[in-house]
């Protein structure tokens, strides 16, 4: 499904085409962009709104947390388009952190999505944020997505329709290349100027003067504090790419092997798709706010996959989602 171009609407009258909804869920916040159904399968955006942030749906408070965030970014977009919050959806569709495809965690999602938003489940569509930001980069096109935010992960897409997906295992397991790491590496180094293992650079002060501590201790106290991480530590990416361009070698280090480590994932898609000289997409506030992450990726890029051609998404997260719940309005 494609965008149709936008047009006027007169929203203190009742719409004349259906409501649809797509949501991009991440670790730190939801956005909910709303569009109306055209007869000939398209959608024209109409307004967006931004929420609370999920986490996976087993975690502590993971489904209440997803449903929150649906709720709340449902809820800003309606008012956003000047909309009534009773206003009905023909479908929706949600791309969210940590949903794995074919599991009972799709299942779940679905489920909730379904009640949190009065949807029949046939309205709605839920898979994880890599496929509805890869769906909204390329389309039906093949090309390789990487992701890089809180978290990270790369996905894929041939000409024939397979896909692969490298990364993406969750931050305890499998985080290097996500603004978690970075800020996680950053702090590890501080400690370690701290107690003499390393030489003291104005990196220490900048990460301590964010956390506003003044010890080891209560950095040590601070990262474990309740809602802290991920999301705590890949607040202080930017600090370390900051730092890395006024050139510390020590920030620089952990920002080169985050891009060394978001090049692999790209690498190992296009082999495992065979994918020669590859469109390549990266997205994400690490890759899209982060310019000394944005320039080291792009050289490690052409050094592990040669020829790949990077460009910029023709689309977002949440126009990926809207195509799905386009589809999904349309199967009703």
């Amino acid at each position: 499904m494609a965008e149709a171009p936008p047009q006027q609407q007169q929203l203190h009258q009742p719409l004349q085409q259906p409501l649809i909804a797509g949501f991009d869920a991440g670790q730190t916040h939801t956005t909910c962009r709303l569009a109306l159904l055209t007869a000939t399968g398209t959608w024209t955006s109409l307004a967006e709104g931004e929420g609370s942030g999920v986490s996976h749906l087993g975690a502590p408070a993971g489904e209440q947390r997803f449903e929150a965030a649906l709720r709340s970014s449902f809820t800003a977009a309606l008012a956003a388009a000047g909309l009534p919050g009773h206003q009905r959806l023909a479908a929706a569709a949600v791309g969210a952190s940590g949903i794995e495809a074919g599991t009972a965690v799709q299942q779940r999602g679905l489920a909730l999505t379904a009640a949190a938003l009065g949807l029949r489940l046939q309205q709605a569509d839920v898979c994880g944020d890599e496929y509805t930001a890869l769906l909204g980069a390329f389309g039906e096109q093949p090309g390789v997505l990487v992701i890089s935010g809180t978290g990270c992960i790369a996905l894929g897409r041939d000409a024939g329709g397979r896909t692969h997906r490298c990364g993406g295992w969750g931050w305890l397991l499998d985080g290097a290349g996500s603004a978690m790491d970075i800020g996680r590496d950053g702090l590890a180094l501080s400690v370690q100027m701290a107690d003499g293992r390393l030489a003291e650079t104005p990196l220490r002060a900048a990460l301590w003067q964010a956390l506003a501590v003044e010890t080891p201790q209560q950095v040590k106290a601070a990262v474990v504090a309740d809602g802290f991480a991920p999301a705590g530590f890949a607040r202080l990416a930017p600090l370390l790419d900051a730092a890395a361009a006024s050139g510390d070698p020590q920030a620089r280090a952990v920002i080169e092997r985050s891009a060394e480590a978001l090049a692999q994932m790209v690498a190992g898609v296009s082999l495992r798709l065979d994918l020669a000289r590859p469109a390549v997409c990266g997205v994400g506030g690490a890759l899209q706010h982060l310019g000394t992450l944005q320039a080291a990726f792009s050289i490690a890029v052409e050094r592990h996959c040669p020829g790949a051609q990077l460009q910029a998404a023709a689309g977002d997260a949440c126009a990926g989602a809207l195509s799905l719940a386009a589809q999904a309005a349309l199967r009703c």
